[in-house]
């Protein structure tokens, strides 16, 4: 494990590459869920590109040169997730591969806001030693290595991942989103990643699903003993915040934000981009929690998955709070 922290005001010199997958959702807005069997007309439907994609963008927006290491594929969705990458700026590590395309998710969002998924595998589920290769290659000092558990539970990234994570240089962190299929990864697969994390980021059900703790103040202290003395934990709790464990450190609530939301889809993307691009900037990660959990919340007011915001738009959710003031010192406006 590399254990690897930034000290205060020290700014990283580096990119957040993601391991992950960049997608293609399709978005179904209904009422409510049908019951089995049944049917439900969708009051809204958007084709959007999803999954690690999120995380990208809501670190490229807060000023992160953000990366995508991850496969695609060739046809229709892979060409609309390499258009995205590019409108937003973002740098690929891999070429396309030629046997199929990207796959493609269908997530349904209810009245509520919340949501529930369904993904078909694409190319994006199919990586090779030869792409762990180049991912080694391409990586630069200073920078952020993001993964999530939707990879490493995949038959074949998963210990193509794993392997590949054990190979990185100490100079590198690394982050893990372990995510909803958190208790499907394989013990072998999920070790060597933990072992080698700075910080691993899940919500309240994910993290019950690695500690066996309901409760979300108990499940983060259980998980960061288990990972040991050199890597955090946050424990994303929806409104209520965030519980943090700081390398070494207790468990520590940071509040959330009381907002109306309109759909929760890449809240929690939105949550570890800003993460990780205020950490790139040199904040403390207790700073750096609060300016996620903006983030989060705001992303919630907004249709879509990929909400997370640009400087300008979190500072104004803010509202001339001391947090504004901060972020905006860190990052240069």
């Amino acid at each position: 494990m590399s254990g690897h922290e930034s000290a205060p005001g020290e700014v990283m010199d580096g990119r957040l590459v993601l391991l992950g997958n960049a997608i293609v959702d399709l978005v179904m807005r209904v009422p409510a869920l049908p019951e089995r069997g049944g049917d439900i007309v969708s009051t809204d439907t958007t084709l959007t590109t999803g999954g690690g994609f999120n995380v990208l963008t809501a670190a490229r927006r807060l000023g992160l040169p953000a990366v995508y290491a991850g496969a695609h594929g060739t046809g229709p969705f892979g060409d609309r997730v390499r258009a995205d990458l590019a409108r937003e700026g973002m740098e690929m590590v891999l070429a396309p591969m030629g046997e199929e395309d990207t796959g493609f998710c269908v997530a349904f969002v209810d009245g509520g806001g919340e949501r529930t998924f369904a993904t078909s595998l694409g190319a994006e589920a199919r990586l090779t030693e030869a792409h762990a290769t180049s991912v080694l290659a391409a990586l630069r000092p200073g920078d952020m290595v993001q993964i999530s558990g939707y990879g490493l539970a995949y038959p074949v990234n998963g210990p193509v991942l794993a392997s590949l994570v054990a190979r990185l240089p100490e100079h590198i962190r690394v982050f893990l989103d372990p995510g909803p299929l958190a208790d499907q990864i394989p013990e072998e697969v999920l070790a060597p990643v933990l072992e080698r994390c700075d910080w691993v980021s899940c919500n309240q059900r994910e993290g019950r699903l690695l500690t066996g703790r309901e409760d979300a103040q108990e499940a983060a202290a259980a998980l960061a003993a288990r990972l040991g003395s050199r890597t955090g934990v946050l424990l994303r709790a929806d409104a209520d915040g965030c519980w943090l464990v700081p390398p070494g450190g207790e468990a520590l609530h940071i509040p959330g934000r009381r907002v109306t939301a309109v759909d929760s889809n890449g809240a929690g993307d939105a949550h570890t981009g800003a993460f990780l691009a205020l950490l790139g900037h040199g904040l403390d990660p207790g700073t750096a929690v609060r300016g996620a959990n903006a983030a989060a919340a705001f992303a919630v007011t907004r249709h879509g998955p990929a909400t997370g915001p640009a400087l300008g738009e979190l500072l104004d959710f803010l509202d001339g709070e001391p947090l504004a003031a901060r972020l905006s010192s860190a990052l240069g406006r």
